[in-house]
């Protein structure tokens, strides 16, 4: 079947596999046919087509496909697809759309779609709005989800207690297994989904775990205490969602309960929330690290712009003091003008090695791999692999510049101020991340503008002063 008829085609007259053909592309990104199938549909008024197309899908596609949508045709896909745009999609949604495809909406109709999930998701929904319109949905809300939600706001962004979910399993270490099982069976309050009990003690702590495999296969009569573990890893509610994605993956977790600060179980965190984390946090430091802000292509054109223009900005003021280095050697530049073509190649060069370092070391720091403890050895490695880097691109370019231009002693001079700029490179890429984190600023923030400032004022003062020295 040609892909035109395919497209002409019913998607209940194709088999599983042609559908998923229709609707996704080798990488599992919705098409941009099917994307364009749909809101043909919705733009022609044939609502029941568009709700045919995507009744299959997962929430998470459906989400993307609202992404997708030019911003003038979300709210008439999303009219169109009523009873198919349920809580899950709107969880699934990218923080940017849903803010507005929120705003459009009555506070009734945030409040009853936060009433479908679980807290962390209804949280997530709720805490960017403006604060109007968040006191207008509270107010709308039950009051048992309420208190929920503003007990999770009370807790400090990107905080354990923002992320976690207050829906969970929790028996006492004295019952049964037998207990356990009907206990599961009969109360409709427990989470849609778990892998574990959390067993606690009489005033909440909690004291230890239990598989839900280790139940089922263990005999009805056989105590809680006698098979659980003791040992787990507990989450405060103020610990950082980027130390909770540490934790979680050093000890190989699939849930963690969440304690206040009197060790109480208040809630859990399970690993399909880190994994969001983990994506996250790694684009953030990216992104952090180029001054891009949040680098969301759903994000307001001046949220970004303020973003990105204040580093840029900062970047105009260190290139200036580049500028000052370079106005003290004019004479000399005007006697050979070799040196203005040559001064961007050990700037380039440098300003490439210290972004390789700086990068490596952001990523270290987050990790957790980069601490107090050995921060000295990893500078004392990174001037190593400086060293070696500098004499291999110093002896090739020194070589270059001498057969080229014939002239032994620019080859020197441009290889020793490779060399040197190399090894300061270095430096500057852990240093300059190591100082921010020391000072308590964030390694990741724009470390790249004050990383190219040094290496290109140290380039252009090293080779021109001793081209000055050399007589040139």
């Amino acid at each position: 079947m040609s892909e035109s008829e395919d497209i002409a085609t019913p998607l209940h007259e194709l088999d599983s596999e042609q559908v998923e053909d229709r609707v996704h592309d080798e990488e599992d990104r919705l098409r941009p046919s099917f994307v364009r199938e749909v809101l043909d549909a919705v733009a022609d008024g044939d609502d029941e087509a568009a709700r045919a197309l995507v009744a299959d899908l997962h929430p998470a596609d459906i989400a993307d496909l609202i992404e997708l949508a030019p911003g003038d045709e979300r709210a008439d896909l999303i009219e169109a697809l009523a009873g198919v745009v349920d809580a899950d999609v709107y969880a699934e949604l990218n923080d940017w759309v849903r803010e507005d495809v929120i705003e459009e909406m009555e506070p009734q109709q945030v409040a009853d779609l936060a009433a479908q999930l679980d807290t962390d998701d209804a949280v997530a929904m709720i805490e960017d709005l403006d604060d109007d319109d968040r006191r207008a949905v509270l107010r709308a809300m039950e009051p048992d989800d309420r208190a929920a939600v503003e007990e999770a706001l009370s807790y400090p962004e990107e905080s354990a207690g923002r992320l976690m979910q207050r829906e969970l399993c929790a028996v006492p270490e004295h019952w049964k297994v037998g207990q356990v099982i009907d206990y599961l069976r009969s109360t409709a309050e427990l989470p849609t989904d778990f892998w574990e009990v959390f067993v606690v003690g009489p005033t909440h702590h909690p004291v230890g775990t239990c598989k839900l495999s280790t139940i089922l296969r263990t005999p009805r009569a056989t105590l809680v205490s006698d098979i659980m573990a003791r040992e787990q890893t507990l989450i405060p509610v103020d610990m950082d969602q980027e130390e909770v994605a540490l934790k979680f993956q050093k000890y190989a977790l699939i849930s963690a309960a969440v304690v206040d600060h009197s060790d109480r179980l208040v809630g859990m965190i399970t690993v399909d929330d880190i994994v969001h984390i983990i994506q996250e946090e790694a684009g953030e430091d990216v992104l952090l690290l180029s001054g891009a802000g949040e680098g969301d292509i759903n994000e307001p054109i001046f949220d970004t712009y303020k973003a990105r223009v204040r580093w840029l900005a900062a970047n105009l003021l260190t290139a200036l003091v580049a500028t000052t280095v370079i106005s003290q050697f004019e004479s000399a530049i005007e006697r050979l003008a070799i040196l203005a073509a040559l001064m961007p190649i050990v700037a380039g060069v440098g300003g490439n090695a210290g972004t390789q370092t700086l990068a490596v070391t952001v990523r270290a720091i987050a990790t957790n791999q980069l601490t107090a403890s050995n921060h000295w050895r990893a500078v004392w490695r990174e001037i190593r692999v400086a060293l070696l880097n500098g004499l291999t691109i110093a002896v090739l370019i020194g070589i270059g510049v001498t057969l080229v231009l014939g002239s032994g002693t620019l080859g020197a001079v441009i290889a020793a101020a490779m060399m040197t700029n190399i090894l300061v490179a270095g430096l500057a890429g852990v240093l300059v991340p190591l100082g921010l984190e020391r000072a308590g600023a964030d390694p990741a923030v724009a470390s790249s503008v004050f990383v190219t400032m040094v290496t290109d004022s140290m380039g252009f003062l090293v080779f021109l002063g001793l081209a000055t020295v050399a007589g040139f």
